[in-house]
This record gives structure tokens, sequence and C-alpha cells, in this order.
């Protein structure tokens, strides 16, 4: 295998994007937890649906880590944290805001407004908050 393809293999184990989590999602098993790294506000305005929020205990399997978006390092913290305790962890690159971004469902108290931005300007938004909140 050259340099290029072992970097791009080992990137691709431990990284997805909405679409695959959105597929595996629409699945009966989707063969991971969902994990949103941001705090208890942000989660409750708008979260990926199935999604839990920095659970006391994690389940067994394979976890599938987001926060706020590309700008934010969070989901790459809690993903380090949950390896280093053996955990089996995939980060989703582009985090919530691409997933509504692309289209995708969202639930929270905030979910219309949410959709709304990302509809009208290719911007994500909640409302009454900042966006990251990790």
């Amino acid at each position: 295998m050259t340099t290029a393809a072992a970097y791009f293999a080992a990137k691709l184990a431990f990284e997805t994007d909405a679409d695959d989590v959105a597929a595996a999602l629409a699945t009966d098993d989707p063969g991971f937890t969902l994990i949103d790294a941001r705090n208890a506000e942000a989660y409750a305005a708008g979260h990926i649906p199935g999604a839990i929020n920095r659970p006391e205990e994690l389940p067994a399997g394979p976890i599938v880590v987001y926060c706020w978006g590309p700008g934010c390092n969070g989901a790459t913290k809690l993903a380090h944290a949950l390896a280093e305790r053996g955990h089996s962890v995939r980060e989703m690159i582009g985090g919530f805001e691409y997933w509504a971004r692309e289209g995708h469902p969202v639930e929270g108290h905030d979910a219309d407004a949410i959709m709304a931005a990302a509809d009208t300007d290719g911007h994500v938004k909640v409302r009454g908050a900042i966006s990251c909140l990790c």
C-alpha cells in the first residue's frame, strides 16, 4: 500500500460524514451509538435524532461523536478521551452544522429555526446561544 493510500485508509477508519451517518441511522441497526459532544443547552436546541448527549455510562460497541462543525474540536477531544478508555470511536466530520446544511432531520426546541436558517442562507444558527457550547 502506498503512503497516501495508508493515510486515507487510516483516516476513513476514524472519520465518517453526515450522509454516511444518516444512511446508517435509517436502518434498523446503525451499528453505533451517536453522541453529541455539545453541552445540554445546545443539544436541547437542536440535535441529530437518535443522538445522546454526553451520557454518564457509555454503551458497549462502536461510537460516533459530533460537535458543532469544522471550526470546533469538541468532538475530537471527546473521541480522544473515549479512545483512551478503549472505545471504538469515529468522528463525524462537519458536525451538526453540516448535518443540518445537508438537509438531514433535526430534533429540539429550535429545530424549525435551525432548518430554516440552513435552507435560506446556508448558515446554521442556534437562536439565543453561541453555536458550539461544548
